[in-house]
């Protein structure tokens, strides 16, 4: 049976199609774009039709930012950091970790033991170290996300822990003749630093990193630097949560058998 995971983050929409325990298709879209194109009006709620996306309905399985407001007619809902662990332990074949996930607009680390998630912290009060963050930084420094992921030596030190006065200090930096290649490994110093406390509290060997944030290299660079963890990016990083919905599916459907 092909399990169909999504993922409602708060900057993407990912899906994931699994056919026998492989992931079979995917796509991932804007979210805003997504909910103007395919969600059409419900009974109080938005109902995405997924088979106009290509997509077979025979099993769903729903998680992320969205999962409450818009409803996936006949999908199971479950909680994100339960999908993440569990798109994590498909990627990874590990049972021990700290998986660190940098969304849209929020960052969550999660302690992992024996295949079980054992705590978590998550920093949703403030977009600093988000994606957004990088996408403000990175449009200000007039470079691509690419780019600003190849920066980390001779930081400049960025202490603003507010998105907004982020940008403001960042200005001065420019104006005081910092160099590009100075002012982006400082904000990614500056994005590594809104999580440092937590890696602290949930310390493992090895640290797993997942969502749209896990293709900034520089990042995995300064927190293996760092921490002197072994860093690991996962082969599909934005997809985990949608992967994780699919495992959960296969394994509920096999719990019924």
């Amino acid at each position: 049976m092909l399990m169909l995971g999504i993922d409602l983050g708060s900057r993407s929409v990912k899906i994931v199609q699994m056919k026998e325990g492989e992931i079979f298709k995917s796509q991932v879209y804007d979210t805003i774009w997504f909910y103007r194109r395919y969600a059409g009006k419900g009974k109080g709620a938005l109902k995405v039709n997924v088979e106009e996306l290509g997509f077979s309905d025979d099993r769903i399985v729903a998680t992320g930012y969205g999962k409450i407001t818009i409803q996936i007619a006949g999908a199971i809902k479950i909680p994100e950091i339960q999908a993440h662990v569990k798109g994590a332990l498909w990627q990874s074949g590990l049972k021990d970790f700290t998986l660190i996930d940098i969304g849209g607009q929020d960052t969550k680390v999660i302690k992992v033991r024996e295949g079980e998630a054992v705590d978590f912290m998550t920093n949703d009060r403030c977009a600093a170290s988000s994606g957004r963050y990088m996408e403000n930084m990175a449009s200000i420094l007039g470079i691509s996300l690419a780019e600003l992921a190849s920066y980390s030596e001779h930081p400049v030190e960025l202490n603003s822990t507010c998105a907004i006065f982020g940008e403001t200090e960042i200005i001065a930096r420019i104006v005081e003749g910092y160099s590009v290649p100075e002012l982006a490994a400082g904000v990614n110093y500056a994005l590594y630093r809104r999580f440092a406390s937590y890696l602290k509290k949930m310390a493992s060997e090895v640290l797993l990193f997942s969502g749209g944030g896990a293709f900034n290299q520089a990042l995995l660079d300064i927190t293996a630097r760092e921490t002197g963890a072994k860093v690991i990016r996962l082969s599909y990083p934005q997809l985990n949560g949608a992967i994780g919905c699919c495992v959960y599916g296969d394994e509920k459907l096999c719990s019924l058998q």
